[in-house]
């Protein structure tokens, strides 16, 4: 079983993501919580956490994972502090731990910020922390997602170097990309984007065609 670091446990594609690391027989989830009350949903479902901060020190938290999803957002609040330097904090800290791969939730867009008026600081950050885990040395897979929806999965995905800039995917689907972007074999550093489609999310997460 591998330990499997997830920032932005308490949001809702975190805790999809929880869920599907709990069910499955290879991963052990850790949840990365900012709070000491926030630890009490995960470890009432026999879940340890870790406590740390994206705007704090970060050292601590990697010591005892495998392998980190970062899938953390501000929410438009704090893109700088947490979506660039939380998730920057945090690829420096897996490096130091050895950490084995770094899946990186990023956005549809954060290629060229600048075509985006509305979101330009948002995707801009991402960039920047998408560029910043390139450069680490760690094995990564970024996944840039499209609009993600609260809509039920229907586990089928459209996955390429480049998809529809107004296109949609569920987070319980984009939370099962992550959890096999975390397979040794799986994409080892590379960065696509995805939405709903029409291929099978095992299929599409096998195949090498980027």
């Amino acid at each position: 079983m591998e330990n499997i670091l997830i920032a932005g446990a308490t949001g809702t594609t975190g805790q999809k993501i929880i869920h599907i690391l709990k069910e499955s027989d290879h991963y052990n989830p850790i949840p990365l919580v900012r709070k000491e009350e926030q630890r009490f949903q995960f470890e009432e479902q026999g879940i340890k956490t870790v406590l740390g901060d994206l705007e704090g020190d970060l050292s601590h938290v990697t010591k005892h994972a495998d392998k980190v999803i970062f899938a953390a957002g501000s929410g438009g609040k704090k893109v700088k502090e947490v979506d660039q330097e939380g998730a920057k904090k945090l690829i420096d800290a897996s490096k130091n731990s050895g950490i084995k791969k770094f899946v990186m939730l990023s956005s549809v867009g954060a290629d060229a910020p600048e075509s985006s008026e509305e979101l330009q600081d948002y995707l801009q950050a991402k960039k920047n922390a998408d560029e910043h885990l390139k450069k680490s040395n760690l094995t990564y897979v970024i996944v840039r997602a499209g609009q993600l929806t609260d809509d039920e999965g229907i586990e089928k995905i459209e996955l390429a170097s480049s998809v529809s800039k107004d296109g949609s995917i569920s987070r319980a689907d984009v939370g099962q990309v992550l959890v096999q972007a975390l397979q040794d074999e799986v994409h080892k550093n590379a960065t696509f984007e995805v939405i709903n489609g029409n291929t099978t999310i095992s299929e599409a997460m096998q195949s090498n065609k980027i």
